[in-house]
């Protein structure tokens, strides 16, 4: 396997695995914040962990120029 495909996968998963630290974290603090209790927290976490994991994933593709799945239509 070639160095750079080595190198395209870490930077692969690094990226995903940091969008989900920070959004589980960002989740928790804001739904707990809110005083959110019983189902609707669930719910509440999920929908929030969801949207701030795929703007996470939109600020590292921009800040780092990397793109994680390519679905920007200029294929």
């Amino acid at each position: 396997m070639e160095m750079k495909a080595i190198k395209k996968w870490l930077t692969f998963f690094c990226g995903i695995l940091a969008a989900i630290m920070i959004a589980d974290r960002l989740s928790d603090f804001i739904v707990s914040a809110a005083g959110i209790a019983g189902w609707g927290r669930l719910l509440v976490s999920f929908i929030l962990f969801a949207a701030l994991f795929f703007a996470i994933l939109y600020a590292i593709e921009r800040i780092a120029g990397i793109r994680f799945f390519g679905l920007d239509g200029d294929q």
